[in-house]
């Protein structure tokens, strides 16, 4: 692939570096006009709007949301939760998967490589809430061992992705 351009991973079709620059604006500023996007990436509003529905036509694009501070909402715990279990099965699996997806403290889930089998981010109150909430999940399926991690301070948290400005064949 050339240094011009990035493929969109399911249509063939390639990100340029107008749609690069597209990708990087609308993750500051999502609420941005597509005049003003435009005007920041060299193009028309008709082009750009144009770009900016193919690149959510392609699934490039997710879906455009307003970001809350989590504290001002009284949310100021955030743990990270270690899952390991001794079943590895589909079906135990699927109902893990349900279970916790249907939790809305869960911020994020993973499966993960390594020593512990899932990951999750959760985010509560405090710690009776937690409490609360760990009660919930190790009734939801059996479980091997559940660690959970306390974060004390947010360091650094963003959401806009680095857009690579190539991909190596």
């Amino acid at each position: 692939m050339t240094d011009a351009s990035l493929q969109f991973a399911d249509t063939g079709r390639r990100l340029d570096a107008v749609d690069r620059k597209i990708l990087a604006v609308l993750q500051q500023d999502a609420s941005l006009s597509v005049a003003e996007i435009g005007d920041r990436v060299g193009l028309s509003s008709t082009p750009c709007w144009k770009r900016i529905q193919r690149l959510e036509a392609s699934g490039v694009i997710l879906k455009r949301v307003a970001l809350v501070d989590q504290n001002r909402l009284g949310l100021d715990l955030s743990v990270f939760v270690s899952v390991e279990s001794a079943d590895h099965s589909d079906g135990w699996l699927r109902r893990f998967a349900d279970a916790v997806s249907a939790m809305p403290e869960v911020m994020e889930f993973y499966r993960m490589a390594g020593d512990v089998d899932y990951m999750l981010r959760v985010v509560v109150p405090d710690m009776q809430h937690y409490d609360i909430f760990y009660k919930k999940l190790i009734h939801s399926v059996p479980l091997k061992n559940v660690t959970s991690r306390f974060a004390m301070e947010k360091i650094k948290s963003i959401t806009a992705l680095p857009v690579p400005a190539e991909m190596a064949n």
